[in-house]
């Protein structure tokens, strides 16, 4: 089973941007802060926001970091 993890800050435009790529093609994630799970980020080795990390069973198989729409696009594509 493949998921995606946003990771995000309410004040950060390029995240903006990410949901709505994410949401326009219909896609379902799991939203998380790092600033407010820090335990969460560290597990995930995230440093920045916006990371969009693909898991398929537990194992990280895709990150992009930005607003990358390519990127994105092709997480979206591995779904």
């Amino acid at each position: 089973m493949k998921k995606i993890i946003k990771f995000e800050k309410n004040d950060c435009n390029p995240c903006t941007m990410v949901s709505d790529l994410l949401d326009k093609k219909g896609v379902e994630y799991e939203r998380i802060n790092p600033f407010d799970n820090p335990e969460i980020a560290v597990k995930y080795r995230v440093r920045s926001v916006p990371t969009v990390i693909l898991f398929e069973e537990n194992e990280e198989i895709k990150r992009t970091i930005g607003f990358k729409p390519e990127e994105i696009n092709e997480i979206i594509s591995m779904m």
